[in-house]
């Protein structure tokens, strides 16, 4: 009788139920908590999306769980209407601020509360790096239509090459957003690991004598100009391509909140609890969706290896124009600052100022390189925008 009870026990727990592929899950989801925990790669998103991956992969549990719908007459006015019969489980309900396009642009708003415009304001010209590293992106787009995948398909994987986590959610949640857990998975990665991949291409596609040029100080950015600015890009942005909106409305908005000096209040609370709170919703139920139906599959290999090529491209096509600008300045430009016009704010420009000290230690690119840094940010979501506008719909 005991054994009975115990067997039939066990039949209704997750150990009887759990697949191979869940298997497998958990322990990527492991690997990825000790990548962010003991490695420090991207902790503030890898935490919440390798543990949402976790839970999604526990059988029973059913926190994606949908909701159960009926269409039923409605006994008062004969009319048909829908019934819930079952509720959705927590990440379900939390999973549609990412399926509706809310979260991606709140993290967007808290970036610009945080970023300082001023070295793009300074040195215009930057913008030029920022849009040279977005080649990654339409180059990645036509390998991943040779591999197979559709143009929406491809044009959520291409964008992993701006290195933008949350411009890749939102382009993914409204082409493709069944392939949200693999390109969420491989955009934070590649992001993580910045210091590790750009540094190589950087100096293979530069001199020693390129990376020690010493830059200008930049000019000091007046309250006024930088006011102005979020202003300014909001208009015509949104004017010439209103499918950006989204994205560059909520950054231009946190930079305004930021600099206009009236609303300290807002200005943290966006750089500090509301970013905070949406970052955990955000890699949560991003992390969810990567459960192992949809996972496993050689998709996901090809994702991953296009979104590594995206961005090599990206730093690649970045460094290249910036040797450009070197010659054409006279050598006044130093090529290692293209390599941040890929949006990984402020990670890519940390890594350009350290392999500039690398080559001359009195050598202090961090601002320079933080005007093609800003640039590749409002590059990526004008990049997205324009995908979107072709495939959306």
């Amino acid at each position: 009788m005991l054994i009975d009870i115990l067997k039939d026990f066990l039949q209704s727990t997750g150990f009887a139920e759990i697949t191979g592929g869940q298997i497998i899950m958990l322990l990527v989801s492991f690997v990825l908590l000790y990548l962010a925990i003991k490695k420090e790669f991207e902790p503030l998103l890898l935490v919440p999306i390798a543990f949402g991956m976790l839970l999604a992969n526990l059988p029973l549990a059913g926190l994606m769980k949908e909701p159960i719908v009926e269409i039923v007459t409605d006994p008062t006015t004969g009319k048909m209407v829908s019934e819930t019969k079952e509720l959705g489980g927590l990440l379900y309900y939390l999973y549609q601020g990412v399926k509706l396009g809310i979260y991606p642009p709140l993290i967007f708003m808290g970036v610009g509360a945080m970023t300082d415009f001023g070295p793009l304001i300074a040195n215009p010209k930057s913008v030029l790096l920022g849009a040279a590293a977005q080649f990654g992106i339409f180059f990645t787009f036509v390998g991943a239509i040779i591999l197979g995948f559709t143009g929406p398909e491809s044009a959520s994987i291409a964008i992993i090459g701006g290195a933008d986590g949350p411009t890749a959610l939102y382009l993914t949640s409204q082409l493709a957003d069944h392939l949200l857990g693999p390109i969420a998975v491989a955009a934070y990665s590649y992001m993580a690991l910045v210091p590790i991949i750009q540094p190589p291409i950087m100096k293979a596609l530069t001199t020693e004598e390129e990376r020690k040029i010493k830059m200008e100080q930049l000019r000091p950015v007046s309250k006024k100009e930088k006011i102005i600015f979020p202003i300014i890009v909001t208009v015509f942005v949104v004017l010439l391509l209103p499918s950006a909106g989204p994205l560059v409305g909520m950054l231009m908005l946190g930079n305004l909140i930021r600099e206009s000096g009236v609303v300290e209040r807002l200005s943290k609370t966006i750089q500090n609890e509301l970013i905070n709170i949406v970052t955990i919703f955000l890699g949560l139920t991003v992390g969810a969706t990567a459960n192992a139906e949809t996972f496993l599959s050689p998709d996901t290999l090809k994702i991953i290896a296009l979104g590594l090529i995206a961005f090599s491209v990206g730093t690649a096509t970045g460094v290249l124009f910036g040797k450009i600008m070197c010659k054409a300045t006279g050598g006044k430009v130093n090529p290692l600052i293209g390599a941040a016009g890929v949006s990984a704010v402020p990670m890519a420009s940390r890594v350009v100022q350290k392999v500039g000290q690398e080559a001359n230690p009195r050598n202090f690119l961090l601002m320079h390189a933080m005007g093609p840094n800003v640039a590749g940010v409002i590059g990526s979501a004008i990049a997205a925008g324009l995908l979107l506008m072709f495939f959306g719909g």
